[in-house]
């Protein structure tokens, strides 16, 4: 994988097994943040990647001036490579941890401008589990990549984009 823009663009990036995770690709990650910077100014921001895997999404946000980058990942191999690939970057900007993310996110106790869901796709009820526990966690936007229905109660729906059968849904919490 190799990040997409911003000061760090052609810089590979190693992808974990992808029978454990499927990094998102590179045409959706353009597309993703191209939408989110028509929304807000990345400078100074912080942005948060509930289900970290590779760590590519953390890193082109990193690339293109979020100032603070959270990363949560459970998987021990998955979290190896994350670590590595984090080690090649400012680690005062970076932090990563290994947990469960429902769980986790919780123990941060702070708020984030962006925050990131793409979680596995058939757990049940996780897209909804995940949007509820980060609710008091958002001051900005979430972004939930997913291709299932998804029940967005308590938000508003501020864009959404198709991208074959994965959908990516950008989203405010409702009366903040």
């Amino acid at each position: 994988m190799i990040i997409t823009a911003g000061k760090f663009k052609g810089l590979k990036v190693e992808a974990p097994d992808e029978k454990i995770t499927r990094p998102t690709l590179s045409k959706v990650r353009m597309a993703v943040f191209n939408t989110l910077s028509s929304m807000i100014n990345f400078e100074g921001l912080s942005f948060l990647d509930m289900y970290a895997g590779s760590g590519i999404m953390g890193l082109e946000a990193f690339s293109r001036g979020f100032e603070k980058i959270v990363e949560i990942e459970s998987d021990g191999k998955v979290f190896s490579v994350l670590k590595k690939n984090y080690s090649k970057f400012q680690q005062d900007k970076l932090r990563l941890y290994k947990g469960d993310s429902l769980k986790f996110i919780q123990k941060l106790n702070e708020k984030f401008d962006v925050i990131y869901i793409d979680p596995p796709y058939f757990v049940e009820n996780i897209y909804e589990n995940s949007l509820q526990i980060v609710k008091p966690f958002a001051k900005g936007i979430v972004i939930i990549e997913h291709v299932l229905d998804v029940n967005f109660e308590g938000y508003e729906i501020i864009k959404q984009k198709s991208y074959g059968k994965k959908r990516v849904s950008f989203l405010s919490v409702e009366n903040k």
